[in-house]
């Protein structure tokens, strides 16, 4: 007997019929004699249109009370699939996250869970229920409801599983697995049979959508055996734990691409101590996190040229924050760029082999596609480039790293 976390994203739970199919593959489980805590969504298109709602009620509403309205949709999941669940003459009940509790911050729209009390639901595991419990959402110290983020439910799966340290953590969507990059730009991606937490970590931060970060940091930080299947196909999916097998492995697993970019430079900044501190130390005070970064001597002298990356969401607070701070930091010039994409390598072959920087830029360079940013961390390359090239170069470096095979 195993205790397993299952969690069912938007399009698995998109309506009522799948709702029922999902039941049917939870009730597999029980039927083999284990036990099970299930995360939900909302379903498909729900969260956009409570979001509507609020924007058409007030542009300036509390982030309290959003939460509160965003918080109904996986409410409404975890309730319609109970029902479905006796429907089958199986025993369920629905959680919400005040219920369990999942205690987080007080950080509304991207709360950090501080701690998850388990007792409720196992009592009720004991008495032969399944745990239906609402995703994305979790409750303040101050007795308000909060909500985790977009792919909020993914982190709410993994922190249950480590809090209840369960045999193993099952997220299904609508992909059959981790590919070695989107098979929707590159047709003769592989599925991964297999990826390390670190790899996954990368390769979810830098653009893939398959996980949500925060999740992957969980279970590589509790040691989650954690998988990625198919709401829809029988299939194997992709396991993500740690490290096995060949160390020193040859090839890279994955490619990942981010649309969601924007470049800005800053022209001509006096060449003193503090500057960096100064911009990036305004920017993390509104939460906006800034990526690649390259710093550069100007044509003027004793002044340095800035170029940085920063979510394109960002991108009008961040114009807003550093032109406030113009007087401080005395630039010349502000410039911002949105038609680039960072595409990135992901592997753990990075440690032991060399010329895998070189294979890249080469690929880069034959196929006429210019580099604009460099970043680099032990286990990953990324790069800056033109958004009118990132198909290319994603189908170029696939082949390149015989990823085809």
């Amino acid at each position: 007997m195993e205790l397993v976390v299952l969690k069912f994203g938007g399009t698995s739970v998109a309506d009522v019929p799948q709702i029922k199919k999902i039941a049917l593959k939870i009730k597999g489980e029980v039927d083999q004699g284990n036990k099970v805590i299930v995360v939900v969504s909302a379903m498909s298109g729900v969260t956009n249109n409570l979001i509507d709602l609020v924007n058409q009620t007030s542009k300036n509403f509390s982030l309290s009370e959003h939460d509160v309205v965003l918080s109904t949709g996986e409410q409404i999941t975890s309730a319609l699939l109970s029902i479905a669940l006796e429907e089958l003459s199986l025993k369920a009940r629905s959680w919400m996250g005040w219920q369990v509790p999942i205690v987080s911050d007080n950080t509304h729209g991207k709360a950090v869970i501080k701690d998850i009390k388990t007792s409720n639901i196992m009592g009720s595991i004991k008495k032969g229920y399944i745990a239906i419990v609402s995703g994305f959402q979790g409750i303040s110290e101050d007795n308000r409801i909060t909500t985790l983020g977009r792919g909020g439910s993914d982190t709410t799966a993994v922190a249950l599983a480590a809090a209840f340290s369960a045999d193993r953590c099952d997220i299904y969507t609508d992909v059959d697995g981790v590919y070695t990059t989107d098979p929707r730009i590159v047709k003769k991606a592989k599925k991964l049979d297999f990826i390390t937490y670190e790899e996954m970590l990368e390769l979810a931060s830098q653009g893939a959508k398959v996980l949500q970060t925060r999740s992957v940091a969980l279970a590589m930080k509790y040691n989650v055996n954690l998988r990625v299947l198919s709401s829809f196909a029988n299939v194997p999916g992709t396991l993500i734990a740690e490290e096995r097998g060949n160390m020193e492995k040859s090839e890279i697993s994955g490619i990942a691409h981010s649309l969601n970019e924007a470049k800005i430079t800053l022209s001509d900044i006096p060449d003193q101590p503090g500057q960096a501190a100064n911009i990036f130390g305004a920017l993390a005070d509104f939460s906006i996190n800034v990526d690649m970064i390259v710093q550069s001597s100007s044509i003027n002298h004793g002044s340095t040229d800035m170029t940085f990356t920063i979510p394109e969401t960002d991108l009008l607070m961040a114009e807003k924050v550093i032109k406030k701070i113009k007087g401080n930091i005395g630039f010349k010039k502000f410039t911002s760029e949105t038609n680039v994409v960072k595409i990135s390598i992901v592997g753990n072959a990075m440690r032991s082999q060399s010329g895998i920087a070189k294979t890249m830029f080469q690929t880069l360079a034959k196929n006429h596609i210019n580099i604009q940013v460099i970043s680099t961390s032990e286990i990953k390359i990324s790069v800056l480039i033109s958004s009118e090239y990132y198909e290319l170069a994603m189908r170029s470096l696939h082949l390149a790293f015989n990823l085809d095979k």
